[in-house]
């Protein structure tokens, strides 16, 4: 005999197959799965493959319900039927207390007991400038006087006049232009800026 408030699992007829029946009048199959009974969810029917799909296609869970009460479920449905109620309503009608904030021993206004870890400073080059830094041959960080010595120096190296109209070395002079000009643009302002009134010196 079953325990109260358990429910008793089919018979056995002696060949595997379940003794319940199909819910749906006239239906002999088995009743292999459950459809809720009513919105309680709490009890259940058994139909076979076929009546369960019809059954949970016309199944409405609001049927009977007024539009009221059918506001009222979806709004519970909302907050995952917990209680809710408007922002700043919970203890809002008392006044705050001053005293939640005391700070006697001053720890609020201490520094704190390790100091900021400072962002480092990255030596790495930005991913879009590798290339053009491998083809000049550069590292980073890098000023723009470094770059524009280098940039002399293999434009020289592989010009026309000096490699005799080489097809190879025109086309490798073409990729360090590009680089070059890459380049000028990242490197920053104050390094410019430097680099410009040094040779403004020297002239």
């Amino acid at each position: 005999m079953p325990r109260s408030g358990s429910k008793a699992a089919p018979e056995d007829d002696g060949g595997g197959a379940p003794l319940r029946r199909c819910a749906h009048p006239g239906c002999t199959e088995a009743g292999l799965f459950r459809a809720p009974r009513d919105r309680s969810l709490k009890e259940f029917l058994w139909f076979c493959l076929p009546h369960v799909r019809a059954y949970n296609a016309a199944w409405d869970f609001y049927k009977g319900m007024g539009p009221a009460e059918i506001e009222d479920a979806l709004r519970s449905d909302t907050a995952w039927q917990r209680p809710s109620w408007p922002l700043g309503r919970l203890g809002g009608l008392g006044r705050f207390d001053p005293d939640l904030l005391r700070d006697p021993f001053s720890v609020l206004g201490q520094e704190a007991p390790t100091a900021r870890r400072r962002p480092r400073e990255t030596t790495e080059a930005p991913p879009e400038l590798r290339a053009a830094l491998d083809l000049l041959g550069l590292s980073w960080p890098l000023d723009q006087a470094e770059l524009r010595a280098r940039y002399k120096e293999l434009a020289k190296r592989y010009h026309p006049d000096a490699t005799g109209g080489d097809r190879s070395a025109e086309e490798r002079l073409k990729d360090i232009n590009r680089a070059y000009s890459l380049l000028k643009r990242r490197v920053p302002a104050r390094a410019h800026a430097a680099a410009e009134t040094e040779s403004a010196a020297a002239g």
